[in-house]
């Protein structure tokens, strides 16, 4: 529960060690509009200590935290920050020493469902036309930002990624054509740099928040070095740095070696112990995945096993022993384990086998063949097919849509348990 507000506070330190001129938060600042008051509070304190140290803050608002909806307990931001507005782009500057550093646009979402291009409103950059509708840009915008760095800061969705909500979606080249040096940008919490002329940043957020593929690994800021003199800024190069008190990570173990499952949760301890020696200072969040070919398959498909085994691991981590130390690592938490082990199926042995598994192999080959158009359109015609003959007590469940890429993993998990289950019904084993 503390993980994210600690992540915030090893931001603001940071900043006071490197010397930053200016902290950069690109939206969603909080989960919700209905805001906790301690996040409130203990933003406000962060940006407090950063403005007695003469760091600038500039704030934009993204689709879970929108001006105009929700409520603020703050009415007022220290001296240095400043959140950005929604009705158009705004400009502010950075001055150090009678120099301008930077100059920052930037623009808040008023509403949760932003659609319209956002990053059409900033100023273009020279030879470029301005955009419809000039009065969006504020005055120093619009004149193209003056000297120093350029900064656009922007909660947006880039070259329309389909994980992520549409919000504000643009393209490259629409933030290309901009009088902007750093696009540091919003919403996308995966960090990834898109482009570094200019460069088009998406940092990721400060803590991961759920074992999702996003929220896995390193979480943290991107420090940005830059240049300044009389013809303007340019960034010399930037750096990641984790902040993250909380991570995430994701365990895959090959079973193929294991004898039986006390190996399994053998081979998962070790992860979890070489995870902690390579994330150090951190608690983790672990979710174990199984995968390989093994007998094993039968017993890990028995429904109370994965639970036991993962309330099995989190005991290991339980353990009894000495008092927990000042000096003890940090715990880690198992989240889930799932299994993706295949059974030990001789595939070429069956395939010359008159009987229904070599039926099924035949079908599958038949089906699946290379990839080519025609083979594509027979598997669609057999799904349609199959999914015809469904018993009626699944009329009203709604089917997925699949592309033709998804039908043939369909397929495969298919034979994989129709296999498992005639082997299992000759072994005498109900399934």
């Amino acid at each position: 529960g503390e993980a994210s507000l600690q992540a915030f506070d090893a931001l603001a330190e940071l900043c006071l060690e490197r010397d930053a001129a200016f902290l950069v938060v690109a939206g969603d600042v909080y989960d919700g509009a209905e805001r906790g008051l301690r996040a409130q509070l203990r933003f406000r304190q962060g940006l407090e200590r950063l403005s007695e140290a003469g760091v600038r803050v500039f704030v934009v608002h993204g689709n879970h935290d929108p001006t105009g909806e929700g409520w603020s307990a703050i009415r007022s931001w220290p001296e240095g920050s400043v959140v950005f507005g929604a009705e158009r782009v705004e400009a502010a500057e950075v001055v150090r020493d009678g120099t301008r550093l930077a100059t920052v646009h930037g623009i808040s979402y008023p509403r949760r469902d932003v659609t319209e291009n956002l990053s059409l409103a900033f100023p273009p950059a020279p030879g470029i036309a301005a955009p419809a509708a000039p009065e969006t840009a504020s005055d120093v915008a619009a004149q193209g930002g003056g000297s120093g760095l350029r900064v656009g800061v922007l909660h947006c969705n880039v070259g329309g990624r389909t994980e992520h909500a549409p919000y504000a979606a643009c393209s490259l080249d629409d933030l290309r054509a901009a009088a902007i040096d750093y696009w540091a940008l919003g919403h996308v919490h995966t960090r990834q740099t898109l482009c570094e002329s200019p460069w088009v940043v998406y940092p990721g957020n400060l803590q991961g928040r759920s074992p999702r593929g996003s929220e896995c690994g390193p979480k943290g800021a991107v420090v940005v070095d830059a240049e300044v003199d009389e013809r303007g800024g340019r960034v010399t190069g930037i750096s990641f740095e984790a902040l993250d008190p909380v991570r995430f990570l994701a365990v895959d173990l090959d079973v193929t070696p294991c004898p039986d499952l006390g190996e399994v949760e053998v081979g998962l301890q070790a992860e979890a112990d070489r995870l902690r020696a390579e994330h150090p200072g951190r608690m983790l969040i672990l979710s174990a995945r199984l995968v390989g070919r093994s007998a094993l398959r039968r017993d890990l498909a028995r429904p109370e096993v994965p639970d036991e085994l993962l309330e099995s691991l989190r005991d290991g981590q339980r353990a009894p022993g000495p008092a927990r130390s000042a000096q003890a690592p940090p715990p880690v938490w198992w989240a889930s384990l799932s299994c993706e082990v295949e059974p030990l199926l001789d595939r070429e042995a069956i395939r010359e086998r008159d009987d229904l598994c070599g039926e099924i192999l035949g079908l599958v080959d038949a089906l699946s063949g290379d990839g080519g158009g025609e083979d594509a359109a027979a598997l669609r015609r057999f799904c349609l097919e199959a999914f015809s003959e469904l018993p009626e007590s699944l009329d009203n469940v709604p089917l997925p849509r699949l592309p033709d890429n998804g039908l043939l993993p369909l397929l495969k998990r298919a034979e994989q348990t129709a296999l498992e289950r005639v082997a299992a019904d000759e072994d005498g084993v109900a399934s």
